[in-house]
């Protein structure tokens, strides 16, 4: 036994089978535990669907026409909240729409919004996978 030995053992510098023990375990349970928050996270964005709004055209005082852009996991069907609002922005009409699934990760949709005023702009205020 070394001089560096003595002194580590007798000033209680080593590393007792029991505390390896209690690193190990503690140890294994951080790696679960980051493990099972990162599969979280992935299974999160597996999910997850864009929307963008690339323009409307107000047709008359009771409909607004919808073009938009949606970005989905292949092949999953999707429902999305259109809104068309006023000046104030007050909701004056809404629809909610289904799509089938499609091969195509990314869609240009069109959809006419019926309202219960003159509208000044449309929106895609949600998309969702069903």
């Amino acid at each position: 036994m070394t001089t560096q030995d003595m002194l580590d053992e007798r000033y209680g510098r080593t590393i007792s089978p029991r505390r390896r023990w209690i690193s190990g375990i503690l140890g294994a349970v951080a790696a679960v535990v980051i493990g099972l928050f990162a599969w979280m996270i992935i299974a999160n964005t597996l999910d997850d669907v864009s929307a963008e709004t690339t323009g409307f055209t107000v047709q008359d005082a009771h409909t607004v026409t919808l073009a938009f852009q949606v970005t989905v996991p292949d092949g999953r069907s999707i429902a999305c909240a259109l809104e068309a609002q006023d000046e104030s922005h007050a909701v004056v009409g809404w629809k909610i729409v289904e799509y089938p699934p499609s091969e195509l990760h990314t869609r240009a949709l069109r959809e006419d919004i019926p309202t219960t005023a003159e509208a000044t702009t449309g929106l895609v205020n949600s998309c969702w996978v069903t």
